[in-house]
């Protein structure tokens, strides 16, 4: 049976100290195991990234970008493999896992840009022959701590810009699906990165608990869950860390009655139910706005979800796979059943759901609920699964009240076809990342990602300029040259108040 390791020094690392079960999603056997690494380990792949990070930084930010030029090459002639790898351990179809791999690499080409992003400021004759300049200047050995439903992208938004910047980087990734980030790492070192300066540890809470504890990582950067988030983001700081901790999500679609309902069905369809729904820009709740818009949506959602097709990872004309472990489909259904007793109306169920020949895998089949009011718990928490819930409101006010109200705020859209409507939710909504007309609105790699409330906690989001801020420490400095006159220096007059502009 397959092994997966550790990646330290610039090199794979076989360290048992404890082992878990890696699944294939599609059958629910054990297809490999994980390593998992302790205190000790993750004190060796700091000690090796503490090393290499000086020689790292000195080299200057055109050569490190060069280093990241190679390495999305090198992504693009490998992407069929680590996509089939990723879904392999994922369960997402093999066209999702591409995504998840293209979105990565596009923060790799922003990272590419690093020598115009660190240019410092400059003001000449801030004073009295004096000028202040200031520089960007990397923190030193970083962290980053990824989830399990983005093994490939989530990774290359946390260490391509800190890498870029100049830092060495201690790469946690989920023991759920740990191959890629290996495969990541590998493929780092053949672009020309110097060993030691990402270092991939496998492990679980022993490992996190290590990274957050360790005196000489600086900074951390997590995606997760909103409970793991805060209590990441608590505990980093109050040991003296920089925290970036993105937690779950709950994102709604309104859907006013001036909008292209087709256009509106297809949007909602693929980002409710793509990946299996497992992820945090999903968009889980739709908020029709009148009863005419509403059963108009219900009818047309059905019509799609009825001719929806669940298959396989590997199966191209699947629209999703499986969920990533039993635990997860045994979650998934007891939020269903709970959505059932709270008294929203279950208008299809995906609990049952099996796959002909992979009875054993963790299927389940699209689901929708209608009727679901604010006060239901299945409506409060995540899900996190291919689970739709339906919440009425009766005007557009009502509507902007449901996600701006909410626990999580980390993405909400709205279809509309009326400007000012538009232009109003956009300004009044309560959430960080808003689409008009666009169901998932992930910010390209030149902007930032980030929600607000129980779904961030820090204030620098991910990637973008706010990435170069995160993974950077600015220095300013205030200088003068002493003055010379044919007899020599001058000298200053003495002074004992505090330094002005007057």
């Amino acid at each position: 049976m397959r092994t997966i390791g550790h990646f330290v020094g610039g090199q794979p690392l076989s360290k048992t100290v404890r082992t878990s079960d890696v699944y294939d999603p599609n059958t629910g056997t054990v297809q490999a195991i994980v390593e998992l690494g302790d205190a000790a380990l993750v004190d060796e792949a700091v000690c090796n990234a503490a090393a290499a990070q000086i020689g790292w930084a000195a080299t200057n930010p055109q050569r490190r970008a060069r280093v990241l030029f190679e390495f999305k090459r090198l992504l693009e002639r490998d992407m069929d493999s680590l996509a089939y790898l990723l879904s392999s351990e994922h369960g997402k179809v093999i066209a999702d896992a591409k995504g998840d791999i293209q979105r990565g690499l596009e923060v790799v080409e922003f990272a590419c840009g690093i020598p115009h992003l660190l240019k410092g400021e400059y003001t000449q004759g801030a004073g009295p022959g004096i000028d202040v300049y200031s520089m960007r200047q990397p923190l030193g050995v970083v962290a980053g701590i990824t989830p399990f439903n983005f093994p490939a992208m989530i990774p290359m938004w946390m260490f391509a810009p800190a890498l870029a910047c100049g830092n060495a980087f201690i790469l946690k990734p989920s023991e759920r699906d740990p191959s890629v980030p290996v495969r990541l790492a590998e493929l780092l070192i053949e672009a020309g990165l110097p060993a030691g300066v990402l270092n991939v540890v496998q492990g679980d809470k022993t490992v996190v608990d290590a990274i957050l504890d360790h005196p000489a990582i600086r900074a951390v950067s997590f995606v997760g869950s909103s409970d793991i988030a805060q209590y990441v983001y608590a505990k980093g700081a109050q040991n003296g860390k920089r925290m970036q901790c993105m937690g779950g999500a709950k994102n709604h679609g309104i859907v006013l009655p001036d909008a292209d309902l087709d256009q509106a069905v297809n949007d909602i369809m693929g980002a409710a139910y793509g990946s299996a729904g497992e992820r945090c820009m999903a968009l889980p709740v739709v908020v029709p706005v009148g009863d005419k818009t509403a059963d108009a949506l219900r009818d047309r959602l059905l019509a799609s979800i009825d001719g929806l097709r669940v298959g396989i990872s590997t199966d191209a004309e699947a629209q999703y796979g499986p969920v990533v472990s039993a635990a997860h489909k045994a979650r998934i259904e007891s939020y269903i059943q709970m959505g059932v007793d709270e008294g929203a109306e279950l208008v299809r169920d995906g609990r049952g759901f099996a796959l002909q020949g992979h009875e054993s895998g963790y299927f389940l089949g699209p689901t929708l609920f209608d009727r679901v009011t604010p006060d239901m718990k299945s409506y409060q928490d995540e899900i996190f699964g291919p689970v739709l819930q339906m919440v009425r409101a009766d005007s557009f006010e009502a509507a902007l009240d449901l996600p701006s109200r909410h626990a999580y705020g980390n993405g909400v859209a709205i279809f509309t076809r009326n400007g000012d409507y538009a232009r109003q939710f956009a300004d009044r909504v309560d959430v960080g990342m808003v689409g008009i007309n666009v169901p998932i609105p992930v910010p390209v790699a030149y902007h930032s990602f980030g929600g607000w409330k129980r779904s961030g906690f820090g204030d620098l989001n991910q990637y973008g300029t706010d990435g170069v801020r995160f993974y950077t420490k600015v220095k300013t400095v205030t200088q003068r040259w002493p003055a010379s006159v044919a007899g020599g220096a001058v000298a200053p007059d003495q002074s004992f108040v505090i330094p002005t502009m007057n």
